[in-house]
């Protein structure tokens, strides 16, 4: 092997290594871990019964307890003035943060959204809980996820999921409404975010 191609291998490896160190990664968690599923309607299961949300579902999928924390209609603002209470009631180690999209559809100051969902991500890591973040997609049926949340993601070295949303709102199959989903929907959700959590090391 010539010097040049030793050169090439050694770099390629570098890179891969480099690679693999920028991903987010989660902490293994033990059979009675408790994940805190945090958000609005997409997370309440609104369009379904409780049984079906995405949390119910994750928790039969995972063997875990998963607190269904989400209101229907809610604003980021009034979620960072909820989520204190509940990392102080709830012992949990990850939550999933789903939360956004209300803002997304009335229009609110993105920026204002980010700084809402940034203090909740800081709120949940002060207590020493990992966050798991999904994105919401913009006002528009062939978007992805909003830029706010990639930034948030890449900012606090989150475990992201920048695709599942928009890709099960571009399929009316999957839908009870306009934005929200049915049981099928429901359950492809919560199967993505458990090969998350399997992909990130937690499972």
């Amino acid at each position: 092997m010539n010097n040049s191609i030793a050169k090439i291998l050694l770099s390629s490896t570098l890179l891969l290594l480099l690679i693999s160190c920028g991903e987010a990664k989660l902490s293994r968690l033990h059979y009675d871990a408790k994940i805190l599923a945090f958000g609005d309607s997409l997370t309440a299961g609104k369009g379904v019964t409780e049984q079906y949300a995405y949390p119910a579902v994750l928790s039969q999928l995972s063997n875990l307890d998963v607190i269904n924390a989400g209101v229907s209609g809610e604003l980021t603002s009034a979620g960072l003035k909820r989520l204190p209470k509940l990392l102080t009631e709830h012992a949990v180690d990850i939550m999933v943060l789903l939360e956004g999209g209300n803002d997304i559809i009335q229009n609110k100051n993105l920026v204002t959204t980010k700084a809402n969902l940034a203090q909740m991500i800081e709120l949940a890591q002060a207590n020493e809980i990992e966050v798991v973040l999904i994105g919401v997609p913009e006002k528009s049926i062939f978007s992805s996820s909003s830029d706010i949340y990639h930034e948030l993601a890449e900012q606090y070295n989150l475990v992201f999921e920048d695709e599942i949303i928009a890709d099960l709102l571009r399929s009316p199959s999957l839908k009870s409404d306009s934005v929200h989903f049915n049981k099928q929907g429901y359950t492809e959700l919560a199967i993505r975010i458990h090969e998350l959590l399997q992909e990130s090391g937690a499972l």
